[in-house]
């Protein structure tokens, strides 16, 4: 299984949704490619936190950096488009 392989099974090894052949490949290709790892469990911990509804407060200026950071990536985005 190549990184590629295994990204595209993450969805359905989220959902549980993987049959047990694929499964174990899967596992074996996260045990042996530490990039992968930190992948599953990056976004393990980003589910975690948006499944605990938890509001965290910011700054002021931290939202407004935010914001603005999010508005110049869409606006870079659509010229590319």
């Amino acid at each position: 299984m190549t990184c590629t392989d295994f990204l595209s099974q993450l969805t359905d090894y989220f959902d549980g949704q993987i049959p047990p052949a694929l499964l174990e490949e899967v596992r074996t290709h996260m045990a042996e490619c530490h990039h992968c790892e930190v992948v599953v469990n990056t976004t393990r911990q980003t589910i975690e936190v948006y499944r605990g509804n938890e509001v965290y407060d910011v700054s002021d200026e931290f939202r407004e950096r935010l914001h603005s950071a999010i508005m110049a990536k869409c606006a870079g985005a659509r010229k590319r488009a």
